[in-house]
């Protein structure tokens, strides 16, 4: 009597989100405690990105308030040059988030190999960034990290804005002092401590823009002292060849972004963004079409190639000793001895489908996000100051937008990101 074969369970698609949904394809990205993975889902066949972060690791590196967070602001965010959020899930030994996938690389991949980029592709991918950045401000959210590394292209060479990471909810009465970001694309506010808002995006945006057009960032320093002095006090200075590679309205416009006192900074000015789509470097945009991807990049990203680093898949392969797959969860785990963090983990990273549920807003209550261990945030002690979550990152290079390595100026630590307590 021949044996019988075991055939794999139905998969309940009317039940939550989880990862026997989806088909595990290549992977595109690894970081110090998550991975990132192409996946399909296995109903409609729609192709993602899977972001993974091991919890185990996560609690290690005091990061449960970071991935809690950005999971919540994610649910706020639904705009055409954002990598949205799709599905959130869990199971016993990972965080999921399910996302846009994109495979046109992000802007730190396409500099590296280009040096820098033509003034017209620069101001098209400034323009779909700004349409990000006002939405994001009108919900009272500041991205606070936004580089080259976070802007991400699709197949067609649409930018999108990805990296929740340490984004925040901001009030205007109650300001932000965490130091928290990419040292190089820092605002004067930032470092001075002295308070912030969403203002900060918009001098990140102009030191983005000014890197992409001449190759080389506006303010420098062989040391954090060195580039804080840069960022606080030097002229923005362009190099001699600078007519030749941007126009003067361009130029105008960067040196407007990187003002150092916030209310006249482009795109903070009493219209916001209205101000910056009056400026004449963007006056030949039509921003109706842009705003619905209507107009053709400049740039198409080469479908033919990996327009990411393809070494993770090889080590996926040959030295990851717990690959990912699908597992059930625990149907005897009592969460009541977990660890603080695990359960934390467990009760505040809710499941989420974009196709059955409506998105929703954390605001105000999501000012803050509190450690269950140690009641503190990730700024320390518990204030009645609206609070930063702390800048743990994901160093990859990936198709969903974690890709880390900036080039110009010594090691890092400079340029990686840091939080209120790295500092």
């Amino acid at each position: 009597m021949g044996a019988v074969c075991c055939r794999p369970e139905p998969v309940d698609f009317d039940g939550d989100a989880n990862l026997f949904h989806f088909s595990l394809l290549r992977s595109v990205g690894k970081g110090a405690f998550g991975k990132v993975r192409v996946v399909q889902h296995k109903q409609s066949r729609d192709l993602y990105a899977l972001k993974y972060i091991n919890k185990a690791k996560c609690v290690k590196m005091k990061a449960v308030a970071n991935i809690i967070q950005e999971r919540r602001l994610l649910e706020e965010i639904d705009h055409p040059f954002v990598v949205n959020l799709r599905y959130a899930f869990q199971d016993d030994e990972n965080c999921f988030f399910v996302l846009d996938l994109m495979l046109g690389g992000d802007l730190r991949f396409h500099l590296d190999r280009l040096g820098s980029m033509q003034e017209d592709t620069v101001r098209f991918y400034v323009a779909e960034i700004s349409s990000a950045l006002a939405f994001l401000h009108e919900k009272k959210i500041v991205h606070r990290d936004l580089k080259p590394d976070n802007i991400l292209l699709d197949e067609a060479g649409h930018a999108h804005l990805t990296d929740f990471n340490i984004a925040v909810h901001y009030s205007e009465r109650r300001m932000l002092t965490g130091v928290a970001g990419s040292m190089a694309y820092m605002a004067p506010e930032v470092l001075a401590k002295k308070g912030y808002t969403h203002t900060i995006d918009w001098w990140s945006l102009g030191v983005c823009a000014y890197e992409l057009v001449f190759g080389r960032r506006p303010f420098r320093g062989k040391t954090n002292s060195d580039l804080t002095h840069s960022i606080s006090r030097d002229h923005v200075r362009f190099p001699e060849d600078a007519d030749k590679k941007c126009s003067r309205e361009g130029m105008q416009a960067i040196r407007q972004f990187l003002d150092r006192d916030p209310p006249r900074r482009l795109g903070c000015r009493q219209d916001g963004f209205e101000d910056l789509k009056r400026h004449p470097w963007f006056k030949t945009l039509d921003w109706d079409s842009l705003e619905t991807k209507a107009l053709t990049p400049p740039f198409v990203p080469d479908s033919k190639k990996a327009n990411f680093d393809a070494t993770h898949e090889l080590e996926e392969l040959l030295l990851e000793d717990n690959p990912l797959k699908a597992r059930k969860r625990n149907p005897n785990q009592d969460i009541n001895n977990l660890s603080a963090e695990m359960r934390q983990m467990e009760e505040q990273f809710k499941s989420y489908d974009f196709r059955k549920m409506q998105r929703r807003s954390y605001y105000p209550q999501n000012a803050q996000i509190v450690s269950t261990v140690t009641a503190t945030s990730s700024t320390g002690v518990v204030s009645s100051r609206p609070s930063t979550p702390g800048g743990i990152e994901l160093e990859s290079r990936s198709a969903n937008g974690h890709m880390r390595s900036d080039e110009l100026m010594p090691p890092p630590p400079m340029n990686r990101s840091i939080s209120e307590k790295d500092y």
